[in-house]
């Protein structure tokens, strides 16, 4: 153990969304000794320089749907790394991932961060391929969550359904 804490990587890091889950990331990454050095909401976006992302190293992204892309946008303009979990959003991912791809920047996002959720991604990509020679059974999907989530269906099962889709050949 002593030898992972002897190379420790201390970051800068922008929040852009300052909700549960940013106040969530920060206590994280202040505990683990990194430097919030940035907090981004509806607030302040709009006054965002390039001098205050000047010293942010990366974005972390967790804000509302409806804001993600302008503010994914806003981080790539400055050349700022961005790792997003916002969900709901994701019809214009194609157009960040492309971005990504013609200018080099760079970007990370996942529908879900959680190591068990991401386990249980898997286990359904394998389960998704073993059902496909079993059409007499039909696969369905139905979730149920806190009462302050804001997006339904969630990334989670639109990964899940994504999933099935891409692995049974009778889904659509």
């Amino acid at each position: 153990l002593d030898i992972l804490h002897t190379n420790k990587v201390i970051m800068n890091i922008a929040l852009v969304g300052y909700g549960r889950m940013g106040k969530e990331i920060e206590r994280i990454a202040l505990d683990r000794g990194h430097h919030i050095v940035l907090k981004i909401d509806e607030n302040n976006i709009k006054s965002i320089t390039s001098e205050d992302l000047q010293n942010v190293e990366v974005a972390i992204e967790f804000s509302i749907p409806q804001s993600a892309f302008s503010n994914i946008s806003l981080m790539l303009d400055h050349k700022v790394p961005v790792v997003s979990g916002t969900t709901g959003w994701i019809d214009k991912l194609e157009l960040i991932i492309e971005r990504c791809k013609n200018e080099h920047v760079t970007f990370f996002y996942a529908s879900n961060y959680s190591v068990g959720v991401n386990l249980f991604f898997k286990l359904n990509q394998h389960l998704a391929k073993m059902m496909n020679n079993f059409p007499d059974y039909d696969i369905s999907i139905e979730e149920t969550h806190h009462t302050q989530k804001l997006d339904a269906p969630s990334g989670t099962a639109i990964t899940l359904a994504e999933d099935l889709v891409r692995n049974i050949d009778r889904k659509k």
